[in-house]
């Protein structure tokens, strides 16, 4: 018999703080800016715990929260500049934080790999209560970025499948992390929910609106596709680059298993995309039959020989080098050249 136990249900915050770049920065100017970058945050959970309640378990950050993008820097710089060591300061004072509210933490961030100390990964993580790192997860789409899909078979052999789509089981759930993007590749949600996901935590920094927008509709997609939460929290403003601060801002949510939008943010900062999840809820639909419960009548085996027909982006393209800017706009030319050449696109 299933078990139908009720977990409880809690509160959880997607927090949209604003993002100060480090681009154009020394070395020591950016740390000496992520380390304002965390105090910040540390002062701005406090108070949203306080200002929502007790029950307040979850906290997911925006994207690349301590640094912003590196808007034109090399891949060489940008990793000595911007990316965290894991177990460096900036985590230990991410876990501070964790540990002094009580909650998990969920963000992200640029990060160095003693693996690949040519490159550096774009990395979610969660943060427990006790200041344990459970869940780090690189990210698998990027456009700018180097991924582990750019030096594939070196990085299994590092961390095995099991490193590249991991769910921390948790007290509050099977917690899972989605970077921006990432969420409008359906493939990667419905791996990580056939894993047991049920909360969906989505650091983002992207173009907010009135309207939808790909990345809203494609958070309610996901959502209703593997019956799981979605915790989405956008920068509250983007500050310090040569764009209007506000374009990535506001819009930071919260969506149910059935797609329901439970809270959303407007711009600026903000806790307002702050709402219950009822694991207890999320449970039992899951194992209720019917037609909605479209994670059940999921058919992997149907596609994956389709899957395996076709090439997109190529394995290992950075293995023994470390590209330049222009490399990844190169690489789409030639991906986009093969797929016309394969009839996938006109």
């Amino acid at each position: 018999m299933p078990n139908l136990s009720h977990p409880g249900s809690y509160r959880a915050l997607a927090l949209q703080t604003a993002t100060h770049s480090v681009t154009g920065m020394s070395v020591d100017d950016a740390r000496a800016s992520m380390r304002n970058a965390v105090s910040r945050i540390a002062v701005q959970i406090g108070g949203s715990k306080q200002w929502i309640g007790p029950d307040l378990r979850l906290v997911v950050l925006p994207e690349y929260a301590l640094t912003g993008f590196p808007l034109g820097e090399p891949i060489p710089a940008w990793r000595d500049k911007a990316a965290l060591e894991p177990g460096g300061p900036e985590y230990e004072a991410l876990a501070a934080i964790a540990q002094a509210q009580d909650v998990y933490l969920a963000g992200n961030a640029y990060e160095s790999d003693e693996h690949f100390p040519d490159l550096y990964f774009q990395t979610s993580f969660v943060i427990d209560p006790a200041g344990e790192t459970v869940l780090r997860c690189r990210r698998l789409y990027s456009m700018y970025s180097p991924t582990p899909f750019d030096v594939w078979d070196r990085y299994l052999d590092v961390y095995g499948p099991d490193g590249l789509l991991p769910v921390a089981r948790t007290p509050i759930g099977n917690l899972a992390a989605i970077s921006s993007e990432e969420i409008l590749y359906p493939e990667l949600s419905r791996s990580l929910a056939l894993r047991g996901a049920e909360v969906l935590c989505h650091p983002t920094s992207e173009s907010s609106s009135p309207l939808l927008t790909p990345k809203a509709i494609a958070r309610r997609a996901r959502a209703v596709e593997n019956l799981a939460y979605v915790v989405s929290a956008n920068s509250g403003g983007l500050i310090g680059i040569p764009i209007p601060a506000d374009s990535t801002s506001g819009g930071s949510e919260l969506i149910d298993f059935e797609g329901r939008v439970l809270a959303q943010a407007g711009p600026g900062e903000s806790l307002v995309a702050a709402a219950e999840l009822d694991l207890g809820a999320l449970r039992r639909y899951r194992n209720r039959p019917g037609m909605g419960n479209l994670l059940a009548r999921a058919k992997p085996a149907l596609w994956a020989t389709e899957y395996a027909r076709h090439e997109g982006e190529r394995p290992n393209e950075l293995d023994g080098k470390v590209p330049d800017r222009a490399w990844f706009k190169e690489r789409q030319v030639e991906t986009i050249n093969r797929l016309r050449e394969a009839g996938v696109i006109a």
